[in-house]
């Protein structure tokens, strides 16, 4: 995935996907970005879980995921066509930022196609104003978006005891928590709730809980040159300092240490 970077700190990538009806299902894992998402399905259906619920998306719904949020998507064998963008926080209009994770209003499906398309052209075609035509161009989506209520009026689908549990260990990632204690808070089984938490999440709920305690981590490494590795490892929930060096390493592709030397130069 390459990045343009317009300016200090406003970076800008566009995709578009397409899978054929025939194609098997598909599954992006939980993940998060450092940067904003903003997803347009033009053809098929598919699932987002984002944070701690889940959405299924038709053609027309757009999909904002503000930086660090948590997320995963799931094409069930079906085709589809959609358009993606990631991008700096700049690109978007403080005062246009549309209310929650799903945006659905059939009356301006056209004109957001449109707008994705005109990115699409200046991104994979650039001239020396590609630059300014896509920044006024997410401009108008947003204003576009802000002058058309979001028709989209629940919070998401799926499983609520799921989305209690994972707003839960949103909260207390850092303590030590295991799937039967996380079990007994909500009255149910750890085979119950390991089930459906895998069912609904993607992830199991060791995964998950790593994925959160890691991404704590990378924001400290980045903040805090002066604490060691096992100081910050240790506020963010783990016991062992080797093991997150390992867990660290596999997700973000280098140590805790050189990613901390690399970040914090400044």
């Amino acid at each position: 995935m390459e990045y343009i970077k317009f300016a200090d700190d406003q970076y800008f990538y566009f995709h578009r996907g397409t899978k054929a009806i025939e194609q098997d299902s598909l599954f992006y894992p939980m993940h998060y970005h450092n940067l904003v998402e903003i997803y347009f399905i033009t053809e098929g259906t598919c699932e987002y879980f984002i944070g701690s619920r889940s959405y299924r998306l038709e053609p027309g719904d757009l999909v904002l995921i503000p930086a660090g949020v948590m997320h995963n998507t799931a094409y069930k064998n079906t085709g589809h066509d959609r358009m993606l963008i990631n991008c700096s926080r700049r690109f978007i209009p403080t005062r246009a930022i549309p209310k929650g994770h799903l945006y659905r209003n059939e009356k301006i499906v056209d004109q957001i196609r449109d707008i994705f398309l005109t990115i699409e052209r200046e991104y994979t075609a650039p001239d020396r104003w590609s630059e300014d035509v896509i920044s006024s161009s997410m401009k108008l989506l947003f204003i576009l978006l802000a002058r058309n209520p979001n028709t989209y009026t629940t919070s998401g689908q799926g499983n609520q005891l799921v989305a209690r549990a994972v707003d839960y260990l949103q909260e207390n990632f850092a303590s030590d928590i295991t799937l039967e204690e996380l079990a007994k808070h909500f009255a149910v089984s750890p085979e119950h709730l390991c089930r459906l938490f895998k069912r609904e999440t993607g992830v199991g709920f060791r995964e998950y809980l790593n994925l959160l305690r890691l991404q704590r981590a990378e924001k400290l490494l980045r903040q805090q040159r002066d604490r060691s590795v096992a100081q910050i490892a240790a506020e963010c929930g783990f016991g062992d300092s080797n093991y997150f060096s390992v867990k660290f390493k596999s997700m973000y592709g280098i140590s805790p240490k050189q990613f901390q030397l690399q970040n914090t130069r400044k």
